[in-house]
């Protein structure tokens, strides 16, 4: 087993280099708030991350079983309703579609 001296150097390197890494995005981000580039890339990442994590789990869900597919559908139909009639309030949406695709797969 190592030193506890050792484990807390360790630990803390891991600190520093984490905290680093999350912060630096933020660092550079305050320089570049005003290009046009950013912009873009602020208004198309959030949907293209979504899309891309909404496909794969639809996927995986589609392909395991029939009676799965048609709940994801429906609770992806209700999120998206809910996101739009809602404000677009991303928490409040995808809150009531996984619960609602919850709900879907344990009682029918």
């Amino acid at each position: 087993m190592p030193s506890t001296s050792y484990l807390i150097a360790v630990l803390a390197i891991v600190f520093a280099i984490t905290l680093a890494l999350r912060a630096l995005p933020f660092a550079v981000l305050g320089r570049l708030r005003g290009s046009a580039v950013v912009q873009k890339l602020s208004v198309s990442m959030p949907v293209g991350i979504l899309a891309i994590l909404a496909v794969t789990a639809l996927h995986g869900t589609m392909a395991k079983d029939a009676h799965g597919a048609w709940y994801a559908l429906l609770a992806t139909a209700v999120t998206v309703a809910v996101h739009l009639a809602f404000g677009r309030r991303t928490i409040l949406s995808v809150g009531i579609g996984t619960g609602l695709y919850v709900v879907l797969l344990n009682t029918l």
